[in-house]
């Protein structure tokens, strides 16, 4: 062997999910484990022990490692991060709550926005200014940097967040910052919104630079003991970590800026998508992931996944903008709710049934798992209706507890609205189908789209077995469920393309650009850029030019792209056609105003790994034999079970059918044709 083995590992908030690759012996191979909460590297490293074992493979043949992981959002939600100090510029160190000082609902008298990460305690102003421009009017107070950080430091802060005005445009203030602390205080981590999240906006920089100091000590550690368990294995080869944009970077910048791997796991799946998508020509589709904890839903469109430059992170109310934190950076474009294998389904106050957001997790999990569940959760009813097989769950490695399910179902649910066990069941599918359904419209809807256009391609542990009622609910005439569906962002991580997204605030109206300065301000992102990529042929480094613009005086802008080639004045009128042609597809007509750029952006990737899917069959028999399962809208029926790695390209089935795998189970009702794929996806039509 010659070291050429990959793996993926995501570590979910339910299950960890792994993909091995070996392009020499033409092997893809999955592992799924249930994810220790507690020291997420255990499942990682146990994981990966068993994937080596299981494909005779040593750890030196190992190439490498790409990980992705919901440590840095789940930090934020449960607010288990650092202590965070904050130095800003003298007289607005409260800009950080003051925010926009707006309400994020108008008819909730009591509703309250998120808190601040730094409490009002822990934040200090500083003398020292500099002008909208750049150019310095009052010169940094040094002295009174070092004593508000050695008060900061007794009143137990462990990390720090320097966010000073106009430091977009000039950094020089919060470098000295970062010079002295270096040396008075070199173990203090330190971030500077001019390196984190160098744009125009105040309040939303701050928020960025605090929220990543806020999870950098953490991260560190973690990726520290991650790297010293697999040395320890004998693996060492690199370790690489998704970005929350769907790119890969490596170790060091993940260490000195974790806020980019907020959404890290969610993108991956989206990439993945994206992938088999693209590669299986299915033209536009819905990527539809569902896993133990929440369900991830996103538009991939041309062979991509679509992504955006802002965020809120830890909302009070998901689905209301403005109630969480903004965050500045390149994130998929994507809606996540908490609707999950493992959400908790109960009767309300109002004698309602619910489904989520509390989740079981892995620990105690579904009643099915046994380890102590005692409330029924969205598997549990899966199981009530024949989705699962209780022998065959993980490949036989888990045994789901039938009766104790039955009994769970019966008492929490059944009995207090008067129904038997299975119509109980059939109404929490129901419930966690509807809210799924109902994000998926508004999101949809909000871009212009509608759901009838796309294939729904479902993958996660939950995501087959729920892809065929949540397509009639969103009335989609097509499904796609690609092998090792379970683990497919795994797969999306090994996918990935290393990747690397810079942007520079220079505020000025298209018609005054100073395309010079322009010309700098590209040069510094395309070198800090392949410092991060080190691409080894700088001929498959692939570079794309943007622009946030918008009409002079409006508060919000849309990407444009530029150009290829050096950008000047010549260009201006090319410019200005691409964003009204842009601006015509969001809001439906141009104006005559002037336009303005505020920033310039620069995405610089390497080419992905080409990994294929298919997998050797297991078995000579396809066939598993005949279950009883409960479909919506036709009620219980005998549908055929067949082996996964067993099917035949080109086989034609009818439904009701149910497909087993490893990782997941995906079940179709009588209305459905399913065709299997050369690479054994299946390529479902709902003929309803």
């Amino acid at each position: 062997m010659s070291g050429s083995v990959r793996i993926g590992v995501d570590v979910g908030g339910t299950f960890t999910d792994l993909l091995l690759h070996d392009p020499d012996r033409g092997l893809t191979y999955p592992g799924k484990l249930p994810t220790t909460s507690h020291a997420p590297n255990e499942a990682i490293t146990a994981g990966i022990a068993r994937l080596l074992d299981e494909t005779a493979t040593q750890p030196a043949d190992v190439a490498g490692i790409v990980h992705g992981t919901t440590l840095v959002a789940n930090a934020l939600l449960e607010r288990t991060g650092a202590v965070v100090g904050l130095l800003a510029t003298e007289g607005f160190s409260d800009s950080l709550e003051m925010g926009r000082e707006t309400r994020f609902d108008t008819t909730d008298l009591l509703a309250r926005p998120t808190a601040p990460l730094v409490p009002r305690h822990l934040r200090r102003g500083v003398r020292g200014r500099l002008a909208a421009d750049g150019i310095e009017l009052q010169a940094l107070d040094e002295a009174a940097v070092l004593t508000h950080v050695a008060d900061l430091l007794e009143h137990g802060v462990e990390a720090l967040a320097v966010a000073f005005l106009h430091s977009y445009r000039n950094p020089g203030h919060e470098l000295r910052v970062r010079s002295l602390l270096s040396t008075a205080y070199p173990d203090l981590p330190v971030t500077l919104s001019s390196a984190v999240a160098p744009v125009i906006g105040e309040f939303e920089r701050a928020s960025t630079a605090c929220l990543n100091a806020y999870v950098q000590p953490l991260m560190s550690r973690y990726l520290d003991d991650l790297c010293r368990d697999l040395s320890v294995m004998g693996i060492t080869a690199p370790l690489r970590i998704v970005l929350s944009s769907g790119g890969v970077t490596n170790l060091d910048d993940a260490k000195q800026f974790p806020v980019r791997l907020l959404e890290s796991g969610p993108a991956a799946g989206a990439i993945a998508a994206a992938t088999v998508a693209k590669r299986a020509r299915l033209g536009d589709v819905i990527s539809f992931d569902m896993g133990g904890t929440t369900a991830k839903i996103a538009v991939v469109q041309d062979g991509g996944a679509r992504v955006k430059h802002d965020f809120e992170a830890g909302r009070v109310d998901k689905f209301k903008p403005g109630s969480g934190l903004p965050v500045r950076l390149t994130v998929v474009d994507m809606i996540e709710i908490g609707s999950g294998g493992g959400s908790i389904a109960a009767i309300d106050q109002l004698g309602l049934l619910k489904v989520g957001p509390r989740s079981a997790g892995s620990v105690p999990g579904p009643v099915a798992y046994g380890r102590g569940g005692r409330h029924p959760t969205v598997t549990d009813a899966d199981l009530v209706l024949g989705y699962l097989d209780p022998k065959a769950f993980l490949g036989g490695d888990m045994q789901l507890l039938t009766p104790e399910v039955h009994q769970s179902v019966h008492h929490d649910i059944a009995d207090p609205l008067g129904l038997d066990t299975v119509t109980a069941a059939e109404g929490i599918v129901e419930v966690a189908t509807q809210s799924m359904a109902a994000a998926a419209r508004m999101h949809l809807s909000e871009q212009g789209m509608d759901p009838a256009d796309f294939a729904l391609l479902a993958f996660g542990g939950a995501g087959p077995v729920h892809a065929y009622s949540l397509a009639k609910a969103l009335r989609i005439p097509r499904i796609v469920v690609p092998v090792h569906a379970g683990v497919l962002s795994a797969y999306g991580f090994l996918a990935a393309e290393p990747t690397v997204d810079e942007v520079r605030s220079l505020s000025s109206p298209l018609s005054e650009v100073d395309w010079a300065e322009v010309a700098n301000l590209y040069q510094d992102m395309s070198a800090r850029a392949r410092i991060v990529l080190q691409p080894e042929n700088s001929a498959k480094v692939q570079t794309r030019r943007s622009a946030d613009m918008r009409y002079l005086g409006q508060g919000s802008e849309i990407e444009v792209v530029l150009p290829s080639g050096e950008l000047g004045s010549q260009d201006a009128e090319a410019i200005r056609a691409a964003f009204e042609t842009a601006y015509r597809d969001v809001s439906g007509r141009i104006l005559p105003n002037q336009v303005e750029v505020v920033s310039w952006r620069l995405s610089m990737r390497l080419p992905g790994l080409e990994v294929p899917l298919s997998t050797v069959p297991t078995a000579d028999e396809p066939l598993r034999g005949v279950r009883r399962v409960h479909f919506p809208g036709h009620g219980p029926l005998d549908a055929v079970v067949w082996d996964r790695y067993a099917l035949r390209p080109g086989s034609q089935i009818q439904g009701p059918a149910v497909f087993e795998e490893r990782e997941s189970s995906a079940s179709f009702g009588p209305d459905c044709r399913i065709t299997v794929d050369g690479d054994l996806t299946l390529l479902v039509q709902v003929d309803s």
